[in-house]
């Protein structure tokens, strides 16, 4: 948990200085490149979280990775590494995105469905986010066979639950109290 914290802390001020050199739309693309490559790259995951490989290999791994990223992306790479907290990269990244969305006043809703989403639904949703939060919202979807049917919407702290599965679960617990 204290990783936790100390990522979105990196994330905060990372954030700070790049709104203030102007430069926070560009750090933010790095930090979105590095969340997905580091998400789908499970070598270079466990290159970051080894505790065998060294610092200095690390650093040399990340940088050539992410060549053309941004002064102050290196520049928090470099405070990660001396700070032996490289292996929050990942999160780092993430935290940074959601609080640039945010200070944009971009709103992620996280859509789970059994099948990928179509213009219907996704207009559903978008709708139910709207009713939900009184925000427009951008959709990031994810697809689990195992909810059965409808969705699972997720906006921050608000999960809205109209899956299929979850309404079984419900009718499975009310007879089973009956």
């Amino acid at each position: 948990m204290s990783g936790e914290r100390a990522a979105i802390r990196y994330a905060k001020a990372l954030l700070s200085l790049s709104e203030e050199k102007k430069a926070s739309e560009a750090v933010n693309e790095d930090m979105v490149l590095m969340a997905k490559t580091i998400l789908e790259s499970r070598d270079l995951k466990q290159v970051l979280e080894s505790p065998v490989v060294q610092s200095s290999v690390k650093k040399s791994v990340i940088l050539e990775v992410f060549k053309s990223s941004h002064d102050l992306t290196k520049n928090l790479i470099d405070t990660l590494i001396a700070n032996n907290r490289i292996a929050i990269l990942s999160d780092v990244s993430k935290h940074y995105t959601r609080l640039y969305d945010e200070l944009r006043g971009i709103q992620v809703a996280t859509v789970t469905t059994a099948v990928p989403l179509d213009k219907t639904l996704e207009s559903k949703v978008l709708s139910k986010v709207k009713e939900l939060t009184g925000k427009d919202a951008e959709i990031i979807s994810i697809v689990d066979e195992s909810i059965l049917g409808g969705f699972i919407l997720r906006v921050g702290d608000t999960q809205y639950d109209a899956s299929i599965a979850n309404k079984l679960d419900k009718l499975k617990r009310e007879f089973t109290l009956n």
